[in-house]
């Protein structure tokens, strides 16, 4: 394993157990076994750890962007595929993530970092957005749709309901069931 993996999976191990607010790069860099100067010859702060993990070393991501890459023609079995990945996905990502809101500087310096290197929350949106506009295409999606209220109804959805499950929430649906309702409803508003 070359030391950029080795980095990598360092940086998910800490990011997870302690969360991003709390988590340094040289706390990163020490469980790696390396210098902080190593980590920086690799990555360019936090926020490119950050990402890199989500993207190469969570399942979720992986599921999340294969879903939103298919052109399957019947949209609620997509939808609901990029539903539950999406649940999945902020499911595993929520506990990494929340203490970043804990303190302005914090979500400031997070939300820079992320400005830096391109990404940000708002590119599942975007993804969901270009999906839809491959059907639209296709035209399984009306001419006239809002996609944008679409993705932002599915992917806000997905996120409150991953959300109630890290708070126990007793009458929460199972993922299943709720990407199926969620996929479903977000549907009527496309054709």
């Amino acid at each position: 394993m070359d030391t950029r993996e080795l980095i990598l999976d360092a940086a998910a191990s800490v990011i997870r157990h302690r969360g991003m607010a709390k988590t340094t790069t040289r706390e990163i860099a020490r469980e790696a076994g390396y210098s902080e100067a190593t980590l920086y010859k690799h990555f360019t702060g936090k926020a490119e750890l950050l990402v890199s993990v989500l993207r190469e070393r969570s399942p979720a991501m992986a599921q999340l962007t294969r879903a939103m890459d298919s052109d399957d023609d019947d949209l609620v079995e997509g939808l609901t595929a990029i539903a539950g990945a999406a649940i999945a996905f902020y499911t595993d990502s929520f506990p990494m993530l929340a203490s970043i809101f804990s303190e302005p500087t914090i979500l400031a310096a997070h939300t820079a970092g992320l400005r830096l290197v391109g990404a940000g929350p708002q590119r599942v949106n975007e993804a969901v957005v270009e999906y839809l506009r491959r059907h639209q295409t296709l035209g399984v999606v009306s001419a006239d749709a809002d996609l944008d209220g679409a993705a932002g109804l599915l992917v806000g959805a997905c996120f409150q309901h991953a959300f109630l499950g890290h708070m126990n929430w007793s009458e929460r649906r199972t993922d299943e069931r709720a990407a199926s309702a969620f996929a479903a409803l977000v549907a009527t508003t496309l054709r």
